[in-house]
């Protein structure tokens, strides 16, 4: 970043991240969180459909391609797409530590346009944890994963309880999830974003 907030810079009393046990091991699909969930959700028509993977300690790789529906100027994808495709990666941080979580805070740096076709790589990682706080970042690159970076965020993000999704959801959604029979599926529709 170009100089992150003072809210994203972790306490000196926060702590390392810890790989939770039962966390998906390195390489496995984490899959989609919400199947209508705007970055991951495989229902919806327009979403990014971004597909994420388990990396080493609390990191993950994800990637993306930008469809026509998600441009801004002609032929380039749109800012708020690109932040949302991060801020889905940073999320998805938090099933590797088996936190339920919201977004907080994201701050994002656009280095260079990302054009209508391109697949943007993208790699997110947990720094530190301080009680309730989860300080990430993440980057994307275009041409590959080791292609030249295009747009980078730093995220805080605060455990919360499934009661906020249950207080500030929808009624019919809230229910249709709690009565899936898949436990995970169950417990993985609550984790990211406010």
């Amino acid at each position: 970043m170009s100089g992150s907030s003072a809210a994203l810079q972790p306490p000196p009393d926060a702590v390392a991240p810890v790989r939770h046990p039962d966390a998906p091991a390195p390489g496995e699909l984490l899959g989609s969180h919400y199947a209508e969930c705007f970055g991951c959700g495989e229902e919806q028509p327009h979403g990014l459909h971004l597909q994420a993977r388990a990396g080493e300690g609390v990191a993950i790789t994800a990637e993306f391609t930008v469809q026509p529906a998600h441009q801004g100027a002609p032929g380039l994808a749109h800012g708020g797409v690109l932040a949302t495709a991060l801020d889905e990666a940073l999320g998805s941080l938090n099933w590797l530590l088996r936190t339920i979580a919201v977004t907080g805070r994201l701050e994002t740096d656009y280095v260079r346009p990302v054009a209508v076709g391109t697949v943007l790589h993208l790699e997110a990682e947990v720094t530190a944890v301080a009680g309730r706080k989860i300080y990430s970042r993440a980057t994307g690159r275009v041409g590959g994963p080791d292609g030249p970076v295009a747009v980078r965020a730093e995220a805080l993000f605060v455990e919360v309880k499934v009661d906020h999704f249950v207080d500030h959801g929808r009624e019919q959604e809230i229910q249709a999830v709690m009565n899936d029979p898949d436990q995970v599926r169950r417990v993985r529709a609550f984790e990211v974003n406010p």
